[in-house]
């Protein structure tokens, strides 16, 4: 019998089940990440296009935030991703009203790009795909950071930018479908939570 490989967002998944009870949010409070989903949807309903107009991020910074947030969760057969689920727009509205969040990201956002820049001679969204592949491998690890030290500033960046990711996705409506939540429903047994996939 054929073994189904192990995803990105079934690791995810299995960290944040139960994210909308808020008590394994990575980053945020359950109660913001309502507040934002809900001032997205809000802004989107009452424009043209519905659309969403960045709050903090310049039109370039949030293109490689949609191009990370997607690659963090793709989309699949199952659901959407990330930018499906508005994660994008999630995460820059809560960093328009956060400083912390504003120099972490921007920040980050601004050393991904003089890193590529350095490698590669141009800016992360321009880059190939194999490229960009290569610039997120080097910063998924923490590991990568010990061995050179310059990357210690987008390994942090990366991290964080997966944990906002995470809530973004797994508190949408997308990723509460997704993962099966069915609110504060009578069990009359327990399963227990699932097993913590192996790679």
């Amino acid at each position: 019998m054929a073994t189904k490989s192990i995803s990105r967002r079934d690791i995810l998944k299995t960290f944040t089940m139960g994210a909308m009870a808020g008590s394994v949010l990575r980053v945020i409070p359950a109660q913001a990440a309502e507040y934002a989903h809900h001032m997205v949807a809000a802004e989107r309903a009452v424009t043209a296009a519905g659309t969403y107009a960045p709050k903090f991020f310049l039109p370039s910074q949030y293109k490689t935030l949609q191009n990370l947030c997607q690659a963090i969760v793709p989309a699949d057969s199952d659901s959407g991703g990330a930018k499906e689920a508005g994660a994008p727009e999630f995460i820059d509205l809560l960093t328009s009203e956060n400083p912390k969040y504003q120099l972490k990201l921007g920040g980050g956002l601004m050393w991904l790009d003089a890193e590529c820049t350095d490698r590669y001679g141009q800016a992360y969204l321009d880059c190939l795909p194999e490229q960009q592949k290569e610039i997120l491998d080097l910063i998924a690890y923490r590991k990568n950071a010990e061995k050179d030290l310059g990357l210690s500033q987008g390994v942090e960046f990366f991290a964080f930018l997966r944990e906002m990711t995470a809530d973004g996705f797994f508190t949408s409506e997308i990723g509460i479908e997704y993962l099966g939540y069915v609110g504060n429903t009578y069990l009359l047994s327990f399963p227990g939570c699932p097993p913590v996939p192996e790679a």
